[in-house]
């Protein structure tokens, strides 16, 4: 098995999310990690936002974390050996009012990585772009949008079930501002 401290973002996420369900323990990458996975780290976030799908009690998670040697600080696990940190945000798996449709998996050397898809992703970007106003989560969505193929016709509908349609055409301009990499 690979050290920790050489493991990629993903790898380390894989290894975390097999361990933890090897004690019953389902949860599903999103947020920032999400964005790094599907821009090939164009963004760089170096905490994992683990979602409980089966809302497990905390102190089974920590339990199961502490036989792989992390400590919790506050919300946070941290590991010794890595600088990425892990973060359970409340669930559930959902982006606005609605769950997410597709968990993807991928196979890694460390474990099986367990990610919501790219078009989920990029609605959990612009979540934060509809209701906090974070440009922010409106570049990361361009960014996800240009680096992996999301269905556009889809963000269109749940953008106008989330009453933004008008926010959706500004997403759709940037989209289109951008250009793809090369």
């Amino acid at each position: 098995m690979k050290q920790i401290k050489r493991m990629s973002q993903v790898e380390f996420a894989a290894y975390v999310q097999s361990h933890l369900l090897k004690n019953g323990i389902k949860v599903v990458l999103s947020g920032g990690a999400s964005v790094s996975f599907y821009s090939n780290n164009a963004y760089v976030s170096h905490d994992l936002d683990l979602i409980n799908v089966d809302f497990v009690k905390r102190q089974r998670i920590k339990n199961s974390l502490g036989g792989l040697g992390f400590t919790e600080h506050g919300r946070h696990f941290i590991h010794s050996d890595t600088k990425f940190i892990v973060e359970f945000p409340d669930g559930p798996l959902s982006v606005g009012e609605e769950p997410v449709k597709e968990i993807v998996e991928f196979e890694f050397s460390t474990g099986t990585l367990r990610v919501i898809s790219a078009t989920d992703c990029v609605k959990d970007r612009l979540c934060a772009y509809y209701f906090w106003n974070d440009n922010q989560g409106l570049a990361q969505a361009v960014l996800v949008a240009k680096s992996y193929r999301v269905d556009l016709k889809e963000i269109e509908r749940w953008s106008g079930m989330e009453g933004k349609a008008g926010e959706f055409r500004e997403f759709r301009k940037k989209l289109k501002e951008v250009k793809p990499k090369t």
